[in-house]
């Protein structure tokens, strides 16, 4: 009997003890940092307002203590609600985002799969449950390798799609190429519209990726600055543009065969 009243009561503790958690996860007052007029909320990243290169920046970094890394089980630890959010803009729904964007490596690295990953969160919920983004691998943005350079981009749609999940189930498709490298300003520019969401790099004329549907279910929400294992990520200069729904035709000639 009294063993079954310690197993009850460990049993118990174990379940109050999540419940805690989760509970105080609900609410927590994340650390807020303000730059220009606009203030981030540091959702499991840490971060500060640093002069960087002359200019004042987002300077952030994924917080390991908030959400581990587990190298043995990247899909699950990765692509995770490590991001800044822009507040006071939690309905937006199409639209243009743009962004000034440096990527640094940790030195040293703490995981040998660092590629400097860097991006935007965009239709994120309150809770944090959902959102749509799109990031970018600088570290291959320019190798030699064509296969390594065609994952330079990725786009993932949080929970249940994200960027292993999308590899096994639909090779390349939310992949792409960008002329992109570290340690040099990146400028990324996502339009989204309805089910589409397409990115252009450095202010070129034409988009280097599109996601021509979108996999999440939620259609408005919150915009936020991403970085996760690994990488120092500096920001400035966020734009974003409120859009109308368009009404768009699929340009291009279909070509079978090839």
């Amino acid at each position: 009997m009294i063993m079954h009243i310690s197993k009850f009561l460990s049993t118990h503790s174990m379940v109050l003890g999540i419940s805690f958690l989760l509970t105080a996860q609900d609410n927590a007052t994340w650390k807020k940092l303000k730059l220009g007029k606009q203030t981030f909320e540091l959702h499991n990243v840490t971060g500060e307002i640093i002069k960087f290169q002359g200019k004042k920046v987002l300077k952030i970094e994924r917080d390991l203590d908030a959400i581990p890394f587990d190298a043995n089980n990247i899909e699950a630890t990765v692509d995770e609600a490590h991001y800044a959010k822009l507040t006071g803009m939690d309905d937006f729904e199409n639209g243009t985002i743009e962004v000034k964007m440096y990527s640094q490596i940790q030195d040293p690295p703490p995981y040998p799969g660092v590629a400097g990953f860097i991006g935007v969160y965009f239709r994120a919920t309150e809770d944090d449950s959902a959102f749509e983004g799109i990031y970018l691998r600088p570290k291959v943005g320019r190798v030699n390798n064509q296969q390594f350079r065609n994952r330079s981009v990725q786009y993932i749609s949080y929970p249940h799609a994200k960027f292993d999940a999308l590899r096994k189930s639909a090779p390349g498709k939310y992949e792409g190429s960008a002329p992109v490298a570290l340690d040099e300003w990146i400028t990324m520019r996502i339009e989204v519209n309805g089910e589409t969401a397409e990115m252009f790099i450095n202010g070129m004329k034409y988009s280097t990726f599109i996601v021509d549907k979108m996999l999440g279910n939620h259609k408005k929400g919150s915009i936020g600055l991403y970085v996760d294992i690994g990488t120092i990520g500096y920001f400035r200069d966020l734009k974003i543009t409120r859009k109308a729904l368009k009404n768009t035709q699929k340009n291009g000639e279909i070509i079978n065969g090839i």
